[in-house]
């Protein structure tokens, strides 16, 4: 359980660089004004929960980058880990280590435990949260919510 609240629709998203399983840092708003952006936190790779969530998305991603939005995984593992997570599962889209948790907790998702809540955020090219949803920790969130935001963002453009 997080002692604090995750953002919202509407708010500007947090900026932050975190280490990635590309060869240089990432960072949010590199992405501004050029693609929506689709967050996933997640709590640690190797995970049951999260060894379904992350395919998921993988599964949707070229849906995803067709409606102009790109997939960024966040947990606090380190990068070295997430590169073995993202090998093992086929994963082509970043894996992020929020090692220091401060995205996690920039967002309002940061676990007492020390790990990030299984959350979904899409930010629009603004760098506006246009989606957000934090699901059980023992269930992957449904991917279809996220297409539809884009869908939508794309149509209003």
């Amino acid at each position: 359980m997080t002692d604090q609240t995750a953002l919202t629709e509407g708010v500007v998203a947090p900026d932050f660089e975190l280490p990635a399983t590309t060869d240089h840092p990432i960072r949010l708003s590199d992405y501004r004004g050029r693609k929506h952006v689709v967050l996933a936190f997640y709590p640690f790779d190797f995970s049951p929960v999260c060894s379904l969530q992350l395919p998921g998305l993988q599964n949707r991603l070229a849906e995803i980058q067709k409606l102009d939005g790109e997939v960024l995984g966040i947990s606090v593992d380190s990068k070295w880990a997430h590169r073995v997570f993202a090998q093992q599962l086929g994963l082509t889209f970043p894996l992020l280590s929020d090692f220091k948790r401060e995205a996690a907790r920039a967002y309002g998702v940061l676990r007492e435990g020390g790990f990030s809540e299984r959350a979904l955020f899409v930010v629009d090219k603004e760098g506006i949260i246009r989606y957000a949803y934090v699901s059980d920790l023992n269930q992957a969130p449904d991917n279809e919510p996220v297409l539809e935001t884009l869908r939508q963002l794309n149509r209003q453009t």
